[in-house]
């Protein structure tokens, strides 16, 4: 798969809520996973299990989701980015917006790495 395919299909399967169907598609094996170093409560990973675990973490802090976007992917080369937004509320605190770039790059058609900026 070119960039722009796994790009695509990264963000069918997350819109239709298929995060994990997504990363174990779409993930190579050895995959590393950034967040930023003020994250709090997240950590950095580094393979398909672990990153997968760390959302499943994730996604056990959220109590109900309200809504959210994802956008069209920018390509540039090996990489592309999203906007991703969600409408959430955080299991002990409160209902917020979350806003982050995602910076994916791929190799030989899979995401070798993925980084989050918020």
């Amino acid at each position: 798969m070119t960039t722009q395919e796994v790009a695509n299909r990264l963000v069918e399967l997350c819109r239709e809520g298929k995060i994990m169907e997504a990363q174990q598609e779409l993930y190579a094996d050895d995959i590393t996973s950034t967040e930023p170093e003020h994250a709090k409560g997240m950590i950095n990973a580094h393979g398909k299990q672990a990153v997968a675990e760390k959302g499943m973490q994730f996604a056990s802090m959220i109590e109900e989701h309200h809504g959210g976007t994802i956008s069209e992917p920018l390509i540039a080369g090996n990489h592309f980015s999203l906007a991703w937004g969600m409408d959430v509320t955080m299991k002990g605190a409160g209902r917020t917006q979350m806003n982050e770039i995602c910076v994916y790059e791929v190799k030989d058609g899979k995401v070798v790495s993925e980084r989050f900026f918020y």
